[in-house]
């Protein structure tokens, strides 16, 4: 197809007449005349080189190539409507949040404080360590380890954060290492020698390990104090201290949908020492 010359408009009109089966009843549907009709048809054939339409007193016939451009066409057809569509009545807004794993974790154990009572708002919770670009919408809502500094970004400070060791009682004083690219993950990397219980690629792993006893891990205090298997056997690290910020862009923190999901974040991870 040479696009310089085949426009959408052209394609919508073949569409009319494909479907109708004849010029006069696709003018009707198209709001132009039957010769423009017939004038566009023809030069669409010309500049796609396919033979499109039989012509004969009862109409317009599609030919094999015909059948073929109107089946790809009505496919594309569709993919707009469902691009374009409205939301359904009672369909609930989607909003993407962006954490790393820890305050994932928590982000999904206070899911019903965040959809609402009854929900109004639908999440979907994107857990990757590395940073999401608000501004492209990667995401909509990210928690951060810092301020914002990028245009365009907003920010909330929501609380301080602190890492500390965590055991089962009964566990070998054996740290889990975690192969990662995370702050903790890189002090572990720098400070603990090969005495090790285990080495995982995912810091959930980690939790799941000191949990089932075999070993400590280095966890925020918010999710090792919640944990009831689990208790501190050391003190913070102060290194690892940071702040937790929300990070929206400044024009979709407005949407009615995305400031109900802020509001809520803030009562669930302000009151408390939260992670990143």
């Amino acid at each position: 197809m040479n696009e310089k010359q085949v426009a959408w408009g052209d394609l919508s009109l073949f569409l009319a007449v494909a479907r109708e089966g004849g010029l006069s009843a696709a003018a009707r549907t198209a709001r132009c005349s039957p010769a423009t009709l017939g004038r566009r048809m023809l030069a669409l054939e010309r500049a796609l080189g396919r033979e499109l339409f039989v012509r004969h007193d009862r109409g317009y016939e599609l030919t094999a190539e015909g059948r073929r451009l109107l089946a790809d066409l009505e496919a594309v057809e569709a993919g707009i409507g469902r691009a374009t569509r409205a939301p359904r009545r009672g369909e609930r807004p989607l909003v993407k949040i962006s954490a790393g794993t820890w305050t994932t974790l928590r982000l999904l154990d206070a899911l019903d404080d965040i959809v609402g009572t009854p929900p109004d708002v639908r999440l979907r919770f994107i857990s990757a360590e590395a940073v999401l670009d608000i501004a492209h919408r990667e995401t909509a809502i990210g928690l951060r380890n810092r301020r914002p500094t990028s245009e365009g970004l907003a920010g909330r400070k929501l609380a301080d954060v602190e890492f500390a060791p965590f055991a089962a009682p009964g566990a070998p004083r054996l740290w889990i290492k975690v192969a990662a690219d995370t702050p903790s993950a890189l002090w572990l990397d720098a400070h603990v020698g090969e005495e090790v219980s285990c080495e995982v690629s995912a810091p959930r792993n980690s939790l799941d390990l000191a949990l089932a006893g075999k070993g400590m891990a280095l966890l925020p205090t918010f999710l090792g104090d919640a944990q009831k298997g689990l208790r501190r056997v050391g003190d913070t690290i102060p290194e690892l201290a940071h702040e937790q910020w929300l990070v929206t862009h400044r024009d979709d923190r407005h949407l009615p949908e995305v400031r109900r999901a802020i509001d809520r974040l803030c009562r669930v991870l302000a009151p408390t020492r939260g992670g990143s």
